[in-house]
């Protein structure tokens, strides 16, 4: 029998309340999974409800170009947040199950933010959000990480911002560096007055399927796998993320990233002895550019309007001090303005320089600025090095316009595209057909290795390689035609085109022996300019 001191009993006891936690912890596991099936269930239906409906519309209003134009913009916009949910799970599956691996890779800060912003600007916009990027003395420019994971990381948090903040509301975004050797600590700071968070919610926000819940705004469509997964990315990349927030409040979240420098040398010689004329609206970029051009001895001129800068080429005329160098940067006119004024300046003066500056989506502009004898564009927010070496590179590579376009013009070519799925075979056809490049298709890698084998040496100027195919995959066939005893198989570009999307899929294309990876559903923004740079 046992007494009130048993150390058999008091065992037991502790085995009993531990048994007992576990229970617990499994129910709050199952809760937590059943509200996430309950919320997936309702967010994907949401915009595939969208898809179908608005193809229906689509298909019955046919020869009403308007109104089938309207259906294809919210068919885009329902595909894009659906796929985004389908992203976030399998992201969260990737990384619970240990498979996910960063790359580590050089990347441009500007490049990165520029991104960040073309993405999230629609979005604060859309909800009357006053919204400002503040870089606090940046002085690295260039590192070496996983520069698809940082944008997640950022997009995952300014989203949240945008989401959670009731319209008219104020979002401030600011980057920051602190040396340590040659690591650079990147500060990513993002404070909005929103709804903001309780104590509980706090320390509940990094674990899967969790979500705000506020009375002052319309229900939030997502997954709650957001914050868990920017957790444990920052944590993958050895950061830190600290997040303070009160109900009506706000929210203040502060992201700290250690990242190995990559050198980088500015080129100013180019410059020296030229002349450089800005046509810049905003004070706050005037001045950034005359501080940069300024400590790297840059001889410039700032203008604010047209009429400005027209007077300011003509002057330099007549006092035989021409200008080399053009920067176009923003104009309350608009870009269909700053356009016209660099078409004019191209066709009456072709020795001019044209640069446009901006915070716009560029491959959404090249072909009309092609157009207008702009070739180059330095992204914003703009650094010192990334602007002095933009335009040194925009005046050596002066006589070597691009003559890109929204489809380049590849007749001659042969492409060889490899790919088992009938529906993704016929669009992508459709698509590199628009080049007027000739396509030839394989429904299976050894169809397309047995194509390329049976064709004369040179045939293909480059192939398109799907990876999970029947008879023989993506890799296996990039394999057999690296190995075949011919000249162009060592040196014709093979790219995967592929859903295999994660870091780890990209690096296993690389040691296959292909040039590189495009992701599925195809970017054809991406795709062209993977054209244009391997065969233009």
């Amino acid at each position: 029998m046992y007494t009130d001191d048993s150390p058999d009993l008091e065992q037991l006891l502790a085995e009993n309340r531990a048994l007992r936690a576990e229970l617990e912890e499994a129910k709050a596991a199952n809760l937590a999974k059943e509200t996430f099936l309950s919320n997936m269930s309702h967010d994907i239906r949401t915009p595939m409800n969208a898809i179908v409906g608005m193809t229906a519309l689509a298909k019955r209003y046919i020869d009403e170009k308007s109104r089938v134009m309207d259906a294809l913009e919210k068919i885009d916009t329902a595909s894009g947040h659906l796929l985004n949910l389908i992203n976030d799970v399998l992201d969260m599956s990737r990384i619970s199950s240990g498979r996910m691996k960063l790359a580590r890779e050089s990347f441009s800060l500007s490049d990165l933010l520029h991104d960040v912003m073309i993405i999230i600007r629609p979005l604060m916009e859309s909800r009357g959000h006053t919204f400002r990027l503040v870089p606090e003395q940046i002085q690295a420019e260039r590192f070496f990480g996983d520069p698809l994971r940082i944008r997640q990381i950022l997009v995952n948090i300014l989203s949240n911002a945008a989401k959670y903040t009731p319209p008219g509301g104020h979002i401030l975004f600011t980057v920051s560096e602190r040396m340590e050797g040659d690591v650079c600590h990147l500060g990513l700071a993002c404070r909005d007055d929103g709804v903001g968070m309780t104590e509980d919610f706090l320390r509940r926000i990094f674990e899967p399927f969790e979500r705000v819940n506020s009375s002052t705004i319309s229900r939030i469509e997502g997954t709650g796998l957001g914050m868990s997964i920017v957790r444990k990315l920052v944590d993958a990349m050895n950061g830190t993320i600290r997040i303070q927030s009160a109900p009506e409040q706000g929210t203040d979240v502060r992201i700290d990233l250690p990242l190995p420098l990559e050198p980088v040398q500015e080129e100013t010689e180019s410059l020296r002895g030229l002349r450089l004329l800005i046509v810049e609206e905003n004070q706050e970029l005037q001045q950034t550019y005359h501080r940069y051009l300024e400590e790297a001895s840059v001889e410039h001129t700032l203008v604010s309007t047209m009429p400005d800068a027209l007077s300011a080429v003509t002057e330099a005329e007549f006092l035989q001090r021409p200008f080399a160098i053009l920067l176009l940067g923003s104009l309350s006119e608009g870009v269909s303005h700053v356009l016209e004024l660099a078409g004019y300046l191209h066709e009456s003066r072709p020795a001019l320089t044209l640069v446009m500056a901006g915070d716009l989506d560029w491959s959404h502009l090249e072909y009309r600025a092609n157009r207008a004898g702009v070739y180059h564009f330095i992204p914003l927010p703009v650094f010192r090095k990334t602007l002095i070496n933009g335009l040194s590179a925009a005046l050596l590579d002066g006589q070597e316009k691009s003559t890109s376009s929204g489809f380049p013009n590849l007749a001659g070519r042969r492409l060889l595209l490899v790919e088992d799925n009938p529906i993704n075979r016929e669009i992508a056809l459709d698509v590199l057909q628009s080049t007027q490049a000739a396509v030839d298709t394989a429904e299976n890698g050894q169809e397309g290795v047995d194509l390329f084998l049976a064709s004369p040496t040179g045939t293909y100027d480059l192939i398109l390689m799907d990876i999970q195919m029947p008879v023989l995959d993506g890799y296996g066939a990039v394999a057999l035609i690296r190995s075949a005893p011919r000249e162009d198989a060592a040196t014709v570009p093979i790219y995967a085109m592929t859903a295999n999307t994660f870091a780890e899929d990209i690096a296993r294309a690389h040691e296959a022996g292909m040039n590189g990876h495009i992701a599925k559903p195809i970017d054809i923004d991406t795709l062209m300019e993977l054209l244009r740079r391997e065969l233009s």
